[in-house]
């Protein structure tokens, strides 16, 4: 039952993330497979971060050797915020990387383009 409710969150997440996509301009159905990636990368931190939240932020664990150490919870959800800010960058969901790239739109009609669409609108 629990893998239900995560396929249909990570639904949820693909079609947020391709809707914000379309609005930028910056969707390409090539793309499904990075955002799929993506989608599933924001899952497992919401899931992970509900754990942390319900440890009561716990941050810190006693190592072998008797000393403290960051807990294995907190190096995961700092290795997902780097994942998913690389995946943001690659799908150009966050300002910066939108910024920085040139968004191409639908190249310009040729002459015979243009020719033929006058002919077809007489």
């Amino acid at each position: 039952m629990q893998v239900k409710g995560r396929e249909s969150q990570v639904e949820v997440i693909v079609e947020d993330t391709v809707e914000k996509m379309v609005s930028l301009g910056v969707y390409r159905p090539e793309y499904d497979s990075t955002i799929q990636v993506y989608a599933e990368l924001r899952e497992q931190y919401g899931v992970l971060t509900e754990r942390f939240e319900q440890s009561k932020y716990k941050i810190q664990t006693k190592s072998a050797q008797g000393g403290m150490k960051k807990a294995p919870i907190v190096a995961t959800l700092e290795a997902l915020r780097k994942d998913i800010l690389s995946y943001s960058d690659r799908l150009c969901l966050n300002p910066k990387a939108f910024d920085s790239m040139s968004v191409k739109g639908p190249p310009p009609a040729s002459k015979l383009e243009i020719a033929l669409q006058e002919i077809e609108n007489g």
